[in-house]
């Protein structure tokens, strides 16, 4: 049995999670916390970098963010359909970890894919409690399901102050160099959406809506569920 984790960050492709939450993720396995995060596919559509070359720069990523572990269901590049099969595949991933946590990317952008892993996640996340829903893993009650944002931002319901984690966020983008540079850095690269200055966009977007707040960086989620308090203080 695999040891549990606190949260468990799913995304259709490795850097997906990098870009949406990077900050939080640092600011927690600083903290003490088990992540991990589940990358969907292997991103074999993208234009840019290779199969292979993805896999060591998510790796490199990775000990940047200090998870306990990262997999890939291979599920496939702009083919990922809400069906039973995925949905198992992805349900089996949560029970396997019992995380108590778990994020996907937000129910709107422009990337099919990502629309598509927000659906799947969120049904996986209420098949895994059904005990008699593939009875033969234990189901796993999540107790939160957040949404993070990667291309197109959308309504803010919570933020985490990522000011004092910044730096490994911006160095575990760059450890995607296949998707962040283009022909002038590159010569086998092609212009693609990423390769305009795109981390440059991603800092100023979370250093905007630090400025909400009066922080330096932060980073935001939606939620399907209102929060709970029990006093305004």
């Amino acid at each position: 049995m695999s040891e549990k984790l606190d949260i468990l960050v799913f995304g259709a492709h490795a850097d997906d999670a990098e870009i949406g939450m990077g900050g939080t993720i640092v600011k927690h396995t600083r903290a003490g916390r088990r992540v991990g995060i589940c990358d969907l596919t292997f991103a074999e559509m993208s234009s840019n970098g290779t199969v292979e070359l993805r896999r060591q720069e998510a790796e490199a990523a990775s000990a940047v963010l200090g998870l306990s572990m990262r997999s890939n269901l291979g599920l496939p590049d702009r083919g990922l359909f809400r069906t039973d099969e995925h949905i198992r595949r992805i349900a089996a991933e949560i029970r396997r970890w019992s995380p108590k946590v778990v994020f996907a990317p937000y129910w709107e952008d422009r990337h099919p894919d990502h629309i598509a892993c927000s659906a799947l996640v969120e049904e996986a996340v209420f098949n895994a409690k059904l005990r008699r829903y593939m009875p033969e893993m234990l189901p796993t009650t999540v107790s939160s399901l957040y949404f993070y944002f990667i291309n197109d931002p959308g309504r803010t319901d919570l933020m985490v102050d990522v000011t004092d984690f910044y730096t490994e966020k911006e160095q575990a983008l760059r450890c995607y160099a296949s998707q962040f540079t283009g022909p002038g850095q590159n010569a086998d690269a092609v212009d693609t959406p990423l390769t305009a200055q795109y981390v440059e966009r991603v800092k100023a977007r979370d250093s905007l809506l630090g400025q909400k707040r009066g922080i330096g960086y932060a980073e935001g989620f939606a939620s399907r569920l209102p929060h709970e308090i029990h006093l305004f203080d």
